[in-house]
């Protein structure tokens, strides 16, 4: 009959698991049955409460669920009640909406009619011709044209008109800049900074000073020198396509352009209201011949 299999102390298997275990081993019930027990006898009444936390803070449902939403909860502070600017922003006035609404439109018209503002663009050939104009319309070719005029006038009548036209370029280019230097609107995005003799304020685009000239000029010539009627349709479409041409370049928005004629037009009526009379235009000769 052969004998039973031992372990390595040569005890019997079956009898070494009976012999060395106690009540609560796994021989009393089995392995199942000492876990189920254990199970039950951490939450019995006379079980460690410490236990029982440390296992259910180990469970994976309070883990993930409750514990982060407590921590969340404690660890966040309510948000700040909007600003007066915010309310604001988020109910924006009639007027507002507004000006919002024209500056855009005024934007997308600009680029839409900035058809000279590169080579590459559609109207690219007519560039160096609006260029021409351009330089037509600036203020030191007047300046010194004015000056040069003054110099070789020889009636008292002439140097009168040429002394102010001469004040009403200046004033032109002290409110240009004094506006520009206000404002300080960038000009367009498309616009190709190869304008002729320019200074630090020219970097600025509101108002066009080109405008502002022609406006001034054109009614400043028509009110105060004899033409025919054809040169004084001449000098009309000159001034309006000048106007036109600093959209075309992509040097100024509409709004610059349009702004610009109503500011020469106002300049105009600031010079005609400060007109300097024969003597104090004859005065101001002498002293500039002094000079």
């Amino acid at each position: 009959m052969p004998s039973p299999r031992r372990n390595v102390e040569g005890r019997p298997l079956g009898a070494s698991a009976s012999s060395s275990g106690s009540p609560g081993s796994p021989a009393h019930g089995g392995g199942g049955r000492f876990e189920f027990q254990s199970l039950l006898s951490s939450r019995a009444p006379g079980a460690d409460p410490t236990c029982a936390r440390l296992r259910a803070s180990e469970s994976p449902v309070h883990r993930r669920g409750s514990y982060p939403l407590a921590a969340a909860g404690s660890s966040q502070t309510p948000p700040p009640p909007p600003s007066e600017e915010d309310c604001l922003d988020l109910n924006p006035s009639f007027l507002g909406i507004a000006l919002r609404s024209l500056l855009a439109i005024d934007l997308w018209l600009s680029k839409k009619l900035g058809v000279c503002a590169e080579e590459r663009s559609s109207w690219g050939s007519v560039r160096p011709l609006m260029k021409l104009l351009e330089i037509s319309g600036h203020g030191i070719p007047w300046l010194l044209g004015t000056l040069y005029c003054l110099y070789k006038s020889d009636s008292w009548a002439g140097r009168e008109v040429l002394m102010n036209l001469l004040f009403a370029l200046l004033l032109d280019l002290l409110l240009v800049s004094l506006i520009k230097g206000l404002v300080r609107r960038r000009r367009p995005a498309h616009n190709q900074m190869d304008m002729f003799v320019t200074f630090s304020v020219d970097k600025y685009s509101f108002p066009s000073g080109h405008a502002t000239r022609a406006a001034l000029v054109a009614r400043f010539i028509l009110n105060h020198l004899v033409l025919a009627i054809p040169l004084r349709v001449l000098v009309v479409l000159w001034a309006l396509i000048l106007g036109h041409s600093r959209v075309m370049l992509g040097r100024h928005n509409v709004s610059d352009v349009a702004f610009g004629f109503l500011l020469g037009y106002m300049q105009y009526i600031i010079v005609n209201y400060c007109w300097l009379s024969p003597h104090n235009a004859a005065v101001l000769f002498v002293l500039w011949n002094q000079q």
